[in-house]
């Protein structure tokens, strides 16, 4: 049945995925450098003054590049205490729609600086992020993350490529243990929870690697 719903739910991605392509780059009407003004005031601290994270701090994600929809949707659920953090979710809860707007379009025009892949795990994350596992129900990442991890504004699936692989090692976790559960339709708690920690390292260091 996991299995059946698996494959439902990536089939529904692929075609909306599919058809937002098309609008990729429709905005949200925010003002990136009021969006700046903003960042400097409450988020470089932890995010960057460039937006690329801050040095020996790689759980705290890189927001430069990402999608413009995805940073949006995630100040709203961190807002609404839809998703939870200590950190974010009482930074997020006083800001307005429009200086989430503001946020979202300054960070989505930010160059990202890229990363870098652990040697020894690139093959398995190549593998689980191209093609997937089918025998243990993983479906390959790149069918909603698109092959170079940039992700798809529209359909809000987040740009992964260059993410810090620390970060990314822990978001998955969440996923897996159910304790981040605000991605649609459960799509991240399905995929994750078939993923082995072997399996999660390589994958997030891969994803790393990952250069536009």
């Amino acid at each position: 049945m996991m299995k059946t719903l698996l494959i439902t739910g990536f089939l529904t991605a692929a075609f909306v995925s599919a058809q937002a392509l098309a609008m990729e780059g429709v905005g949200l009407g925010g003002n990136p450098e009021k969006g700046k003004e903003k960042a400097n005031q409450i988020c470089q601290a932890c995010h960057g003054l460039d937006g690329n994270g801050i040095p020996g701090q790689p759980v705290w994600p890189k927001l430069a590049g990402q999608k413009e929809r995805y940073i949006y949707k995630q100040l709203n659920n961190f807002k609404n205490n839809e998703r939870w953090n200590a950190q974010m979710t009482p930074m997020a809860m006083p800001l307005t729609d429009e200086e989430m707007r503001n946020l979202a379009a300054y960070y989505s025009s930010l160059p990202q600086n890229g990363g870098t892949a652990e040697p020894d795990l690139v093959n398995l994350g190549e593998q689980l992020y191209r093609v997937g596992n089918p025998q243990s129900g993983v479906p390959a990442c790149s069918g909603c993350h698109g092959p170079t991890g940039v992700g798809n504004n529209l359909a809000r699936f987040p740009r992964i490529s260059g993410q810090h692989s620390e970060y990314l090692d822990q978001t998955l976790k969440l996923f897996r243990a159910m304790e981040r559960n605000n991605d649609p339709n459960g799509m991240m708690r399905g995929v994750a929870a078939n993923l082995t920690d072997k399996e999660i390292a390589a994958l997030s260091s891969y994803i790393e690697g990952l250069s536009q």
